[in-house]
């Protein structure tokens, strides 16, 4: 009995030691989770420990043609990112590892290390050390040895092989660079394979903070089409990186580098997203939440019309390659077509040009062509534009009562004013009016007006019509040459001018100058943007308005009569061959330069319909020989923009009307 009692003494004891031991338990587990959680898990009533901000990237803006097909726009590719905030304790490890993997697909991964991949190790030509140099605290002297060992003893590469060694450094001093951090995750390779991004998502377990991105990838409708006007994005150069970072752009974003995507950068930049991480005490992630949507890029639709510039580029590339196959010499060419109302570009072509896809391989090739193909010709070329001067300097003498309409010059081909200088007219036409000068283009008649006239006042003249001046443009364009007029000592000056000899214009120049003839004298600002619109195209933000930059005081019956003899040129003189049976009437003059040495440069410039003009164009074929070789590509320019299907799909119908 007292054995028993003693057992259910012992047994009461326990349970109440058990009792007490649970209770402390709940206390304690209490106190942890309710009443000092702060302390153990990194959260207060306000949140977590600490938070980090990450970027999530906007897409680009598009561009478009004038009625909304496409020109610039973005596809989703994938980028291989490094994101700190789950890199795993081996970071070495991780980059070799996903190094192997690019290798056995054959994807290049960033490395801007300026020392050579493979062995023996050099500085690599061309690219700058002091970048290098000064981060990794070292002295301008310093080898690419001394460099090497820092970066293994800064990195911890020791165990490495010194392959594998090379390898993660260059990602290392990379990411070092572009502030790799939780708020700048590091985009190790971009546009890469869908078969690499499934492998690597395979490999995430064992890849931590490895992960696969969507993002937008500038790409083009057409590769070939307009591309010096449109121009590139590339990624952001060392010495740049400062001034983007303080505007808030990321190290690997990309950026405008010529052409439309430069100057319209501000706009086609979208305003970048957040992540926000949250973490604990220890440093640890608890969770992530996005705390500001990425917006989209404005749109940008510029006055081109991809119809009328492929016309355009195709007819260059065709007539310059007949010319050479008929034994000629002519290698290059450009065309202008500008809508005479509002001075918007409608068109820009130059021969030869390039495929944008294939530039950063054969970027050496290009640079080095004798052709020169990565020149926009159109907008900076220039070139004396010849007898296409003849009506502003009919203008010129009519205006300033130096030229009766009907009064007749007697052409004897030698021009004998001026003792010492005595040019001549390329044929004996006798006694000739304006319209008869205009329609044979007249040396000896322009001769005269010329002296007439005085070179300062032909040269005021050219500049109203925009000639030896800045367009306004948005893209690069030359000024053009324009001759010191007061320094004509014998005339010759003079006279040269006055048959567009010794100044040299651009093509864009050429085109607005017959655009400015054509509506009257209203001389517009060169453009090529119509309207900036949201990226769904559904909202207007700004229309480009037409500027008007000064205006040419021309009298209705001067204009008559100059515009009546280019409409000769076209029907039955020098303009004849292209357009004497077109079907709309055109305006138009020829005209050639001469060049030391070389066959002379073809130029045509024209405006259509002649009675109600809407399109001026100006072509010029380098080395074309005759004035009016150029003029089968006007007229494959009119047809295009007269009689092309411009509205056959929905796609081609324009969508939103200017104000």
């Amino acid at each position: 009995m007292p054995f028993k009692k003693k057992k259910q003494f012992t047994n009461i004891f326990l349970s109440i030691l058990c009792i007490i031991a649970i209770v402390l338990f709940a206390a304690r587990s209490y106190y942890i989770q309710v009443v000092n959680s702060a302390e153990y898990t990194g959260i207060d009533a306000q949140g977590a420990a600490s938070s980090r901000t990450a970027v999530l990237k906007a897409p680009r803006g598009e561009i478009l043609d004038c009625y909304g097909r496409k020109i610039a726009i973005n596809r989703d590719g994938y980028n291989i990112v490094f994101n700190k905030a789950y890199i795993g304790e081996n970071l070495n490890d991780t980059i070799l590892s996903v190094i192997k993997l690019c290798e056995e697909y054959k994807i290049e991964w960033v490395d801007k290390l300026p020392i050579t991949q493979t062995a023996p190790y050099k500085f690599k030509k061309d690219e700058p050390t002091d970048k290098m140099l000064s981060t990794l605290k070292l002295a301008h002297y310093a080898t690419v040895q001394n460099c090497l060992d820092a970066m293994v003893k800064e990195y911890e590469l020791e165990k490495y092989t010194i392959a594998e060694q090379r390898k993660i450094m260059g990602v290392r001093y990379s990411m070092q660079i572009a502030d790799f951090s939780i708020s700048y995750p590091f985009t190790f390779a971009e546009d890469v394979s869908t078969e690499l991004m499934r492998k690597i998502s395979e490999c995430s377990y064992a890849l931590k903070g490895v992960t696969i991105e969507v993002v937008p990838f500038r790409e083009y409708a057409d590769t070939t089409l307009a591309v010096n006007l449109i121009g590139t994005v590339g990624p952001i150069f060392e010495e740049d990186w400062q001034t983007y970072k303080e505007k808030g752009y990321s190290y690997d974003d990309k950026v405008g580098k010529s052409g439309i995507e430069k100057w319209a950068e501000d706009y086609l930049r979208g305003i970048d997203g957040e992540i926000t991480y949250y973490l604990d005490a220890k440093g640890n992630i608890i969770s992530s939440k996005v705390t500001k949507e990425p917006v989209a890029g404005k749109t940008v639709m510029m006055s081109l019309d991809k119809n009328l510039q492929r016309k355009a580029q195709d007819s260059l590339s065709q007539k310059v390659r007949k010319l050479q196959s008929q034994g000629g010499t002519c290698k290059a060419g450009c065309a202008v077509a500008i809508d005479i109302h509002t001075g918007k570009v409608l068109a820009a072509a130059n021969y030869p040009t390039y495929d944008s896809a294939k530039m950063n391989k054969e970027y050496e090739k290009l640079q080095s062509d004798p052709a020169k193909p990565l020149t926009n010709r159109a907008f900076q070329g220039v070139y004396p534009i010849g007898s296409t001067i003849k009506p502003a300097v009919a203008i010129a003498a009519i205006e300033n009562n130096h030229l009766q309409k009907s009064e007749q010059i007697n052409c004897v081909q030698v021009y004998k004013f001026f003792k010492g200088y005595s040019p001549k007219c390329l044929h004996y036409h006798g006694p000739i009016a304006l319209k008869g000068a205009l329609a044979k283009s007249c040396n000896y008649f322009f001769f005269e007006m010329g002296r007439r006239i005085g070179a300062t006042t032909l040269t005021g003249y050219y500049k109203q019509f925009g000639l030896g001046l800045k367009t306004g443009v948005e893209v690069d364009d030359s000024k053009g040459i324009l001759v010191d007029p007061e320094n004509d000592n014998v005339g010759g000056t003079t006279l040269q001018i006055a048959i567009g000899q010794m100044n040299a214009f651009t093509p864009l120049q050429a085109a607005n100058y017959a655009a400015t003839l054509a509506n009257g004298g209203t001389h517009y600002r060169a453009s090529l943007i119509n309207q900036i619109v949201s990226y769904d195209i559904g909202e207007v933000y700004e229309v480009i308005k037409p500027e008007v930059v000064n205006t040419v005081k021309i009298k209705d019956s001067t204009l008559d009569a100059v515009k009546e003899g280019m409409l000769s040129v076209t029907e039955d003189g020098t303009g004849r061959a292209a357009l004497g049976d077109y079907p709309i009437k055109v305006g138009g003059k020829t005209g050639t330069s001469q060049i030391n040495g070389a066959a002379d440069h073809s130029i045509f410039i024209a405006f259509a319909p002649f009675d109600n003009p809407e399109i001026a164009i100006a072509v010029v074929l380098e080395n074309g020989d005759s004035g009016f070789s150029a003029g089968s590509v006007v007229r494959d320019m009119l047809d295009a923009y007269f009689f092309a299907e411009h509205a056959s799909t929905t796609e081609d119908k324009p969508f939103i009307v200017l104000d």
